[in-house]
């Protein structure tokens, strides 16, 4: 079994597929996607659908990053959606086919607010790994660290978690485009939302990853 970590995809179809295209999850591989699925990017509506097929098939394991929690507290409480729309949400609503400042939500499908909401996960352990879309806490296990941490904290220097497992995570981009290996952790935030960024897939066990951009394109590396 391969297991595969995708960074934070913002809407970007063209460029999880390519990932996908090129990568060829098997039937027995786990592919762990990091979180911000949606904001900034033209296709969210179908990130999200992709996902749910992915899903279906048994080998994605969807962590929730702080952009898809701003869109779920949005729809529970308006006094969330000017921030949400400030960072992307605009976008989003748009690829629902709504107008920006709509104040409805009924295009968005049920089906993508349960998954953002139920399937998707804050964190998720291996034997060797750790994954949450932000950070965690180096001295705290999994199953209590603080959802501001696993969220909204960034990297700020190495994480060497007292589990000696390696920490993967997204969320604090890479202005060089290329992952950030601290050694006992490693950020694969590419920032694909950028002229120059892109989305990154890291082979968890071999650290080759392979990048998309916005045409599709790709091009490969391996952490040092």
């Amino acid at each position: 079994m391969r297991t595969f970590a995708i960074g934070d995809i913002h809407g970007y179809l063209d460029a999880f597929d390519a990932l996908l295209a090129v990568v060829g999850p098997r039937p027995d591989d786990r592919i762990i996607t990091l979180g911000d699925y949606v904001d900034r990017g033209p296709d969210s509506a179908g990130v999200l659908d992709r996902l749910l097929e992915w899903h279906a098939t048994g080998t994605l394991i969807p962590l929730r990053g702080n952009h898809d929690e701003m869109m779920l507290l949005s729809r529970r409480d308006k006094s969330h959606r000017r921030l949400w729309l400030r960072y992307g949400g605009v976008q989003t609503l748009e690829s629902y086919g709504h107008r920006a400042l709509d104040d409805e939500y009924d295009r968005v499908p049920e089906s993508h607010y349960r998954f953002i909401e139920h399937t998707c996960r804050e964190w998720y352990e291996t034997d060797t790994h750790l994954f949450a879309h932000a950070n965690i806490h180096p001295d705290v296990p999994m199953d209590k660290q603080d959802s501001q941490v696993l969220l909204w904290e960034r990297i700020r220097g190495p994480i060497v978690h007292y589990s000696g497992k390696k920490f993967i995570c997204g969320h604090s981009r890479q202005e060089s485009g290329v992952p950030l290996d601290l050694g006992s952790a490693v950020c694969i935030d590419t920032g694909i939302y950028e002229p120059d960024g892109w989305l990154t897939c890291l082979h968890v066990e071999t650290g080759v990853y392979w990048q998309a951009d916005v045409y599709g394109q790709i091009r490969m590396g391996k952490l040092e």
